[in-house]
This record gives structure tokens, C-alpha cells and sequence, in this order.
């Protein structure tokens, strides 16, 4: 996997992960190994809108379906990494957080605990979320058949 898809795969996650569970773990990071980062804020975290698109049937045309509320923040590191987020809904705290923990992860001396500590047990997380829905959803499986006739 190259730079840029991982970085994508760490960004999805952070901005998919309940804020709850993204700062309890970024707390328990911060007291095992000290990680306190020294940034400036270069974009507040601010709220806006997104036009969401679909496609009827998924091979459709696309039309507009309506807005959804997304948050964005940036900021840069002191070693001068840019961290970014963008997420769905309106938690500043979370985009902010998510920001710095994209800066972090582009670090070389804070990736692999970053990595470690945050990323890999919200991965594991909504992986396992993933397939408890999965199996929800095979429960409710109907099987359609047709019996066939005899014509005598």
C-alpha cells in the first residue's frame, strides 16, 4: 500500500470513528507515551454543507438528493506536517482532534505509535461493526423458490 492510500485509509477511520471512543483512546495515548503536540491551528474546525449525490439503481443518472452537515479543520505540527479532517456532522472537537492525529501519523517518530494506540483498535472496531451487521442482515435472509408443476 502506497503513502497516499494509506493516509486515506487512516483519514476514513478517524473520520468514521464515535468521538467518544477516538479521544478516550488519544487520552490513554497521551498518558503511556506523553505524546502532547505543539501545533498552530490553521483552519478552525467549521461547520458547512455538501451536496450529496446519487444514481438510481447505482448505473443511473446522478441527481441530487440533498445536503449533508460536514466539518473540516487543519492544522500544522511544529516539525511542519499539515493535518487535515473532514468529517460528517457538526463535532468540532472531533475534526479538530482528527486534524492532529493526521499530522501525527504523517510524522516519522509518532506514526507507529499513532498507528498502534488509535488507528488499528477503531479499524478493528468498525470492521467488527461491519460484521455483526453483516450477519444481521444474512438473518434475515429470505430464500425465494419456485416449485414447478407437474402437468400431467
Amino acid at each position: 500500500m502506497d503513502t497516499t492510500e494509506k493516509r486515506k485509509h487512516w483519514m476514513s477511520v478517524l473520520a468514521q470513528a464515535s468521538f467518544e471512543k477516538l479521544s478516550t483512546l488519544w487520552q490513554q495515548s497521551q498518558t503511556q507515551h506523553g505524546l502532547a503536540p505543539d501545533y498552530t491551528i490553521i483552519r478552525p474546525a467549521e461547520i458547512g454543507l455538501a451536496q450529496v449525490r446519487a444514481r438510481m439503481g447505482s448505473t443511473g443518472r446522478q441527481f441530487n438528493i440533498g445536503d449533508v452537515t460536514i466539518t473540516r479543520a487543519a492544522v500544522q505540527l511544529a516539525g511542519g506536517e499539515m493535518g487535515y479532517s473532514y468529517l460528517q456532522g457538526r463535532n468540532k472537537q472531533h475534526a479538530e482532534l482528527a486534524a492532529v492525529l493526521d499530522g501525527l501519523l504523517q510524522a516519522d517518530q509518532y506514526h507507529e505509535v499513532v498507528f498502534a494506540q488509535i488507528i488499528s483498535p477503531l479499524a478493528a472496531d468498525k470492521q467488527a461493526e461491519r460484521e455483526l451487521r453483516q450477519q444481521e442482515v444474512a438473518s434475515s435472509k429470505v430464500d425465494f423458490f419456485t416449485m414447478v408443476r407437474g402437468e400431467d
